[in-house]
């Protein structure tokens, strides 16, 4: 206990982890005033249009699918098309028909739009029967905002590897390492209380990033700690890779970037990119973070198919790394 108090007082005065502990928090705060942000706004086709120029009926129609911006004659409207940072689509009245006008440079998705836009008016009112379903949205926080929460949740999980690095490469550079070794202390102890200092970071850091972000169902609580108490375990046990295998303080902080990288990005482009039960997607849990991205992503989504062998995942890989690093420092204490 006494050396624990050490540890503690030792990150205390280190700004850098300080700095990685308050970060997902004052993340989560600013993620916690955002109203559910969605993406559809950002891909609708913007129509631009004299004003009085059009029929009330046409303009209508184009509200339905867009967003209009009128101008007070053709040359502002030319301007606006023209404008390379802008993919305005000109529409004009012309013998109460609409008339397209393009600049020729725009996305070929807005090339194709502007292209087909007349026979689409043409024909708008030839429906065709469909049938409608409509899905039941499961959780208020979805899209683009769910993800954020992901991403700062698995970054204070992660916090705890940062709070082990320092520690240990404090230890090396102050000469302590020196004592360790002669102290008469297991592995196993010597594991025990590493460990117990980045878990402790990273557990409180997520539990108080996830309480300012999320709100779930008490169904759902046991789950979320399952997944908060491995994924903190694993990330003070990388912790002590880093501090194992650096040589010094900037060597380490290189490490923990490079970690880091590998820690937050895959989960998210496989996540996004890869459709789950490929053997990419499969292959994905050999990073841990993988499993523990996806876990929250179930739970924000309402989801609990896959969320047991999450856990699991995480679980093997706390074990697999516990046995790897206690095989190693037994190793070295041996030589």
């Amino acid at each position: 206990m006494q050396r624990l108090k050490y540890q503690i007082k030792n990150i205390r005065g280190d700004k850098m982890c300080i700095m990685t502990f308050l970060l997902p928090v004052i993340v989560g705060i600013a993620i916690n005033f955002l109203s559910g942000i969605s993406l559809q706004s950002i891909g609708e086709i913007s129509f631009g249009t004299v004003k009085n120029d059009l029929p009330s009926e046409a303009a209508e129609w184009l509200q339905s699918i867009g967003n209009i911006s009128e101008y007070e004659n053709v040359s502002e409207l030319k301007e606006e098309i023209n404008d390379p940072s802008t993919q305005t689509i000109g529409v004009l009245n012309s013998e109460n028909e609409i008339h397209i006008l393009v600049s020729g440079d725009e996305l070929e998705l807005y090339k194709t739009a502007g292209g087909i836009l007349t026979n689409l008016y043409d024909n708008r009112l030839n429906k065709a029967d469909y049938v409608k379903n409509i899905i039941p949205v499961h959780s208020s926080d979805g899209g683009f905002k769910s993800i954020l929460i992901a991403i700062t949740l698995v970054t204070a999980m992660f916090m705890g590897c940062t709070f082990n690095t320092m520690n240990i490469i404090g230890e090396k550079e102050d000469g302590v390492a020196f004592i360790n070794k002669i102290l008469p202390m297991t592995a196993r102890t010597y594991i025990a209380q590493k460990t117990i200092l980045g878990f402790i970071g990273g557990f409180l850091s997520t539990v108080i990033t996830a309480l300012i972000c999320i709100r779930i169902d008490i169904r759902q609580l046991i789950p979320l700690i399952f997944l908060i108490v491995l994924s903190a375990y694993i990330a003070a046990l990388i912790g002590l890779f880093i501090g194992y295998f650096s040589s010094g303080l900037m060597v380490g902080i290189v490490y923990i970037k490079i970690v880091m990288i590998m820690f937050l990005a895959p989960p998210i482009v496989f996540y996004l990119m890869i459709p789950a039960g490929s053997i990419l997607h499969s292959l994905s849990y050999l990073i841990p973070s993988s499993a523990a991205f996806y876990g929250i992503m179930d739970l924000l989504n309402g989801q609990t198919n896959t969320l047991g062998l999450n856990i699991v995942i995480l679980l093997i890989h706390s074990i697999l790394l516990s046995c790897l690093y206690l095989f190693l420092h037994t190793r070295r204490l041996k030589q």
